[in-house]
């Protein structure tokens, strides 16, 4: 093995699911669970539980079957009922955490969320404390990080380490990001966040512009540590980055990249291939 770990997060259940069309009952997502376990996947982002009593009950099902071998993430808004489902959800897992989110770009802000800065960074440590109270296991996103301040996006970070994140997710949310621009945002809060090194940065890039996965790889340069993707790229609008792009540039580059995944990379054709024929969503004949 070479170098540090990155952490494979896996989100075809959460964010892939929400590709049109491919939506997946709880009997198929159990299936694709099974698959990421033997494909020996870190984390499992199994759903968003609150979204509705299918999504909950499938998370419910993957954490009872799987939390012994992988660590099962349930997603939550930063909102008390959010959170509260999640818990629920995971109760029966070993291995589990909680990724909660709350958009910080001045956009956002503005339009979406109508809170000011203060507000925001109130409610995200708010948020984090709820979900610590849970387990220890916590992570935390700035949705739309790369269109964010950098100075407030370092205030935010740094809160809510301090409140007990233990990973920091940076996301391209709107796949807005280039390499160049990416890397800057990680190399700024690695420079700026004086607590950064109590937690695991993750990146979290989307397919609009076809470089999510350049982009992930250009934060893993920066000093990422964990990437969130999908198998086949899966994910809304373009997609998100290709778990097993990724996996394998960081296996063939092993002498730029220096560091290693714990996939059992003989698991991703099959695994592509179930996840191909349960959402319909065709693999291109080339890739």
């Amino acid at each position: 093995m070479t170098g540090d770990q990155i952490i494979i997060f896996d989100t075809t259940l959460r964010d892939g699911e929400q590709s049109p069309g491919c939506s997946m009952n709880t009997k198929e997502k159990l299936e694709v669970a099974r698959a990421l376990v033997d494909l020996n996947v870190d984390v499992i982002e199994a759903g968003f539980p609150i979204a509705s009593p299918g999504d909950f009950e499938a998370v419910q099902m993957i954490a009872e079957r799987f939390g012994d071998r992988s660590t099962i993430c349930a997603l939550a808004r930063s909102r008390e009922d959010d959170i509260a489902k999640a818990k629920g959800a995971l109760e029966n897992a070993e291995k589990r955490r909680i990724h909660v989110f709350l958009a910080t770009s001045a956009i956002h802000r503005e339009h979406k969320l109508k809170m000011d800065k203060q507000q925001i960074i109130e409610r995200a440590v708010a948020s984090v404390t709820d979900a610590k109270d849970f387990c220890d296991d916590i992570e935390f996103s700035p949705e739309d990080a790369a269109r964010t301040e950098l100075d407030f996006l370092c205030e935010v970070v740094e809160k809510t380490i301090a409140a007990g994140a233990t990973t920091v997710n940076i996301p391209d949310t709107v796949g807005y990001a280039t390499p160049n621009h990416y890397f800057k945002v990680i190399s700024y809060l690695k420079k700026n966040v004086s607590n950064i090194g109590k937690a695991i940065i993750s990146t979290h890039c989307h397919n609009d512009l076809g470089l999510a996965v350049a982009n992930s790889l250009s934060a893993i340069e920066a000093g990422a540590r964990q990437v969130e993707c999908t198998v086949n790229g899966l994910g809304e609008r373009a997609g998100n980055a290709a778990l097993e792009e990724i996996v394998m540039a960081l296996r063939t580059r092993a002498d730029f990249y220096n560091v290693h995944t714990s996939i059992n990379t003989e698991r991703l054709f099959p695994t592509s291939q179930l996840v191909s024929s349960i959402t319909g969503m065709k693999v291109q004949r080339n890739k």
